[in-house]
């Protein structure tokens, strides 16, 4: 194990006990926007996890959701979401993570993220595939879109825009098995890397919601792209993640909708 991996899984794991010991003992919630809340635990979170970071690698950059981008200059980066899934928490919903990515200029070389309620840690390293709870996973083997058990999620803007994702969930709703929206864009990624979801798609995101997922899916046999099909990359806002037999049916789906961006 490396010590950048080991590092990241520490801190994740570090950062999971926090979320487990305070999810009854929120004392305050704030708010970015009307409903898009941040509580003392994704801080206290976030904390923990640079100041581990900070130990070992002193000059790495580190973009997290929070604190936002440090002011190092250096060709690696670390993209942490302290807790994916705040509004989850914030109700007592036990469907929340941490996630950790490292990347070397644009290119994400290992994630991590942590289900602290089912104590599940997925592991992705670049060339070496992706493991739950050290166990080698792989994406679903489903072959149609009608079979097909998807995932996505709604930013907090929803109201606000026309590129809502409201038409693609209608869409998909018509095409698919079913439709889940969980409320953790790094889990929903996971849990397609895993085969437990066989697509995922979603707009409006950021590095940290899908930094460790991408890799994720990619190590785990799957495919990751913007709606159209087209390279995805860190900084997208758009993402497609599928267990790669059914990617071009989804993005004929998502062609029809209007809502991208």
């Amino acid at each position: 194990m490396t010590s950048a991996l080991q590092v990241a899984i520490e801190s994740a794991r570090s950062a999971g006990q926090i979320q487990k010991e305070h999810v009854h003992k929120i004392s305050k919630i704030d708010y970015k926007g009307d409903i898009n809340p941040v509580t003392e635990v994704d801080l206290m979170c976030e904390q923990e996890i640079i100041s581990r970071i900070h130990k070992q690698f002193p000059d790495h950059e580190i973009l997290a959701e929070e604190s936002g981008q440090s002011q190092e200059r250096n060709t690696w980066r670390w993209v942490i979401d302290p807790l994916d899934g705040t509004v989850n928490y914030a109700h007592g919903y036990p469907c929340y993570c941490v996630s950790i990515a490292l990347e070397q200029a644009g290119q994400v070389e290992l994630g991590v993220i942590y289900n602290p309620n089912l104590d599940e840690l997925f592991v992705a390293e670049r060339g070496k595939g992706a493991t739950l709870n050290g166990e080698t996973i792989r994406v679903s083997s489903t072959e149609t879109l009608i079979r097909s058990l998807l995932v996505t999620g709604f930013a907090y803007n929803v109201a606000e825009t026309e590129h809502n994702n409201l038409d693609h969930f209608e869409n998909f709703a018509m095409e698919c098995q079913a439709v889940r929206r969980p409320g953790s864009a790094a889990m929903d990624l996971a849990y397609v890397a895993c085969g437990r979801f066989d697509g995922f798609w979603e707009l409006n995101l950021h590095p940290w919601d899908y930094g460790a997922g991408w890799l994720l899916v990619t190590e785990a046999g799957g495919q990751v792209s913007r709606f159209d099909g087209e390279p995805f990359s860190m900084g997208d806002r758009e993402i497609l993640a599928t267990n790669k037999i059914v990617h071009q049916p989804m993005i004929d789906v998502l062609m029809r909708g209007h809502s991208r961006g």
